[in-house]
Formats: C-alpha cells, sequence, structure tokens
C-alpha cells in the first residue's frame, strides 16, 4: 500500500500505517515533508526546543538524539504508534516496522523495486471511521518543523 503524506495530520496517518502493518501489510509512505503537524508554530518550537535541550549529564554526546530528516522524523512517528519495547508484543512491533518505507517527494524508480504502482491511499477515504473533517487553521509542515530542528537536506527535483 502507498500513503501520500501530503496534506495529512502526522499523528493521524503515522497511526494508520501502524495498523496496517500491525495487519502484515507493506507500506510506503510518500511526500513525508509535506505532512502536516498541527499546532501553533510557536508551540511547536518551544516543543522542539524543549527535546533538543534533553541531553545526558554524564555525557551529552549519548543521546537522546531527534530526527532531522522529513523521511527519518515520519518513520519514527510511525513507530512510536506501534508496541516497539522488549515486551512480549515488541517484537511483533519491530518485525512489522521492517515493513515501513518512508520517503520524500515521489520516488518512482524506488517505488518500482517493490513492485509498487503509484496509485497513493488516501487517508481519509479508507479510515474505519467517518471523522468530519475541521480544516485546520494552525499547522506547520514537516520539512518547516525540521529546518528549525537543523535539517539541511533538500529533495532532488528529478524524482518527483
Amino acid at each position: 500500500m502507498i500513503v501520500n503524506a501530503e496534506g495529512q495530520v502526522l499523528g493521524r496517518m503515522a497511526s494508520f500505517v501502524a495498523k496496517r502493518v500491525l495487519r502484515g501489510d507493506q507500506v510506503i509512505v510518500v511526500n513525508a515533508e509535506k505532512a502536516l503537524i498541527s499546532g501553533t508554530k510557536t508551540g511547536i518550537q518551544t516543543e522542539a526546543d524543549r527535546r533538543l535541550g534533553i541531553r545526558n549529564w554524564g555525557n551529552p554526546k549519548k543521546g537522546p538524539y531527534m530526527m532531522k530528516r522529513p523521511d527519518n522524523f515520519v518513520r519514527r512517528a510511525i513507530r512510536g504508534m506501534l508496541p516497539y519495547n522488549k515486551n512480549r508484543y515488541g517484537a511483533r512491533g519491530r518485525e512489522a516496522f521492517k515493513d515501513v518505507i518512508v520517503f520524500m517527494g515521489v520516488p518512482k524508480k524506488e517505488i518500482e523495486k517493490y513492485d509498487k504502482t503509484f496509485k497513493p491511499a488516501n487517508i481519509n477515504e479508507i479510515s474505519d471511521k467517518n471523522i468530519q473533517k475541521k480544516p485546520l487553521r494552525k499547522y506547520l509542515y514537516v520539512s518547516e518543523f525540521c529546518k528549525i530542528l537543523g535539517n539541511k537536506t533538500t529533495i532532488k527535483q528529478n524524482t518527483i
């Protein structure tokens, strides 16, 4: 299944993808940099500053680290929705997480490696519940958020 992240709220999309992966599907997420994070820019920025300030007092190089590239950031958000710890359910989540592939942009050559035709799934049409969508007034793109974190990568224009 291919999921187009453009215009989708990150948390909702991540929970949808996690549920599909736990069922056994292989999910490819494209346009990861165009996913939305809901909230005001200042609120999101203060949360990013708080997370970046967390360090190990003994040795700051030991982390924790935040993902700064949009594809890795979205992949980490999906991992947060899976049972990944070392308890009896964690092995199931770790195995399922191997089936999650996230791309910035739409690299058609890479998608063809997985024998998939590009027909992106719209989460709002597929979701089990008919939730009435409210228009988001305050949001930030994942690419903008990653620039706040210190991302310096750009998307190659020939992949889209």
